[in-house]
């Protein structure tokens, strides 16, 4: 966690605002104040702890209900008067018992998705020696496209497998593998994965 500690900007009370996303869906989880202890705290320990503004006193979350949230970045907004802690929680957030405090839909992960595209697009663009992204994308169209004609049918075969009872976890794998070469498609071709994500949007 690196942050300017000289440009946070506390209210009168000695507080900031935190807000708390799960790092892996991008979900907000919750929002809870921080002075500065127990920002140190968050810090040095690894687990969000915020300051209890009814009880007046340290909070780390999860001490009474085991569910915790580790911390993977802490960040300060333009301002310096709100932090954005990006964590991942041991189990429910909210004290009713759901995911997010602001919402009981749990989602569904696809935020994953931007570091993978992040990956094949530095693969992309640097073309490291033994990478298997960049060499495929040396190869131009044919050669990506081919892969996701592979990759479709893999899926196909592996979709008749799971309605047989056959091998429940392939399916997910051989989807992996063509969502995957999918990507190097776009890489290849120069494209932005916000195109298909905007068709898509256009069709629900």
């Amino acid at each position: 966690m690196s942050l300017d500690w000289d440009k946070i900007v506390f209210d009168d009370a000695g507080l900031i605002p935190a807000i708390v996303q799960d790092a892996t869906s991008g979900q907000v989880l919750m929002l809870g104040y921080m002075n500065r202890q127990s920002l140190e705290l968050t810090h040095t320990e690894g687990l969000v702890t915020f300051w209890s503004r009814s009880r007046n006193e340290l909070w780390r979350k999860g001490d009474s209900s085991g569910n915790r949230l580790e911390v993977r970045s802490v960040s300060l907004d333009c301002d310096g008067d709100a932090l954005l802690v990006q964590a991942v929680a041991t189990g429910p957030t909210c004290h009713t018992g759901t995911i997010s405090c602001f919402s009981a839909e749990p989602t569904q992960g696809f935020r994953r998705l931007e570091g993978l595209w992040k990956v094949i697009a530095t693969r992309a663009a640097e073309r490291p020696e033994g990478s298997y992204t960049a060499d495929l994308i040396a190869g131009g169209v044919n050669a990506t496209t081919r892969k996701v004609a592979e990759e479709a049918t893999e899926v196909l075969l592996a979709a008749k497998d799971h309605a047989a009872g056959r091998d429940a976890g392939e399916l997910a794998e051989e989807t992996a593998d063509l969502i995957y070469h999918l990507l190097v498609v776009l890489a290849e071709r120069g494209e932005s994965p916000s195109a298909f994500l905007d068709a898509l949007e256009r069709r629900a």
